[in-house]
């Protein structure tokens, strides 16, 4: 599925779990004939996410809605400011309130993280990867706000690479046969298909190194040490591309970059996120 078929699903879903048979609160007490506008407000510092999704859920809901910008995705935030503002029945801006600032509150305190690790890596060739460690159904804003932030979207879930991780190789016994039958396949089944391959030890590398040119084409170093990781680098030579995983953070990442590491996955980068305080606020006086 495309982004965008995705996002109809997760925000379809997202307004039928919170109003069902009707927003009785509104429906008690608005006139559905009432226009509005509301202003979203930034109460927090950081990096701001989520203002294509907002739109889109103001859209998706009144597609007559008139959304208008003052801010866009990625940019610094400051407390104070004015992200947006929404001209809408009223209706329809207390329906998609609380869905707006769940989105935008995730996504700005994950790309607000993202940005500060993003930072540590400048002049670095390193980039930063994040990974699966994501709330159920809500991974493609999740990982949306990581690309806003400066981050690179590691694969989106079980479809669409092959990771040979520690129990695959053990259930199959090894891991020369894991990358073998993996390798045959994708020949076989999907050709498209890049095949990464969890390295746990420099004899785990060594093993890689000397069987899988052409069939892998990213070695993932898990645990290893910046020590380690310089080591496997000379083992693996320009072959394959690299990722250093497990145990990296804010106070350590710089000296895995200087190992000239491809990549760093972080799943703290969404899980350990905190969100940001946004609040969406009715403009009165200008409200026809």
């Amino acid at each position: 599925m495309t982004y965008d078929e995705q996002l109809e699903i997760l925000v379809r879903a997202a307004l039928l779990e919170d109003i069902q048979d009707g927003d009785q609160t509104t429906l008690a007490c608005i006139d559905p004939a009432v226009k509005a506008k509301a202003t979203l407000k930034i109460k927090e510092d950081g990096i701001l996410a989520g203002m294509a999704v907002a739109s889109y859920i103001f859209s998706f809901q009144q597609p007559d809605a008139v959304f208008t910008a003052f801010k866009k995705d990625g940019d610094a935030m400051k407390a104070g400011e004015i992200a947006f503002e929404i001209e809408a029945n009223a209706a329809t801006i207390l329906q998609c309130e609380r869905l707006v600032l769940n989105c935008m509150q995730r996504m700005s305190g994950i790309a607000t993280l993202t940005r500060r690790f993003t930072e540590k890596l400048k002049g670095y060739h390193t980039q930063l990867l994040d990974t699966r460690k994501t709330t159920p159904n809500f991974r493609l804003l999740e990982k949306e706000a990581v690309r806003i932030g400066g981050g690179v979207n590691h694969r989106f879930g079980l479809y669409d690479m092959i990771m040979l991780k520690d129990n695959h190789i053990d259930y199959c016994g090894g891991i020369e046969t894991a990358i073998d039958k993996a390798w045959e396949y994708v020949q076989i089944n999907r050709p498209e298909l890049k095949i990464e391959v969890e390295a746990r030890s420099l004899e785990d590398v060594s093993k890689v190194s000397a069987m899988a040119k052409g069939k892998v084409f990213r070695i993932m170093l898990d645990n290893f040490t910046p020590e380690m990781i310089a080591t496997a680098l000379t083992i693996i030579g320009p072959d394959f591309e690299t990722e250093a995983s497990g145990g990296i953070n804010l106070e350590n990442i710089e000296s895995y970059a200087k190992t000239g590491v491809d990549y760093v996955s972080v799943g703290g980068l969404i899980h350990q996120a905190r969100s940001l305080d946004l609040s969406l606020k009715a403009k009165l006086g200008d409200s026809h």
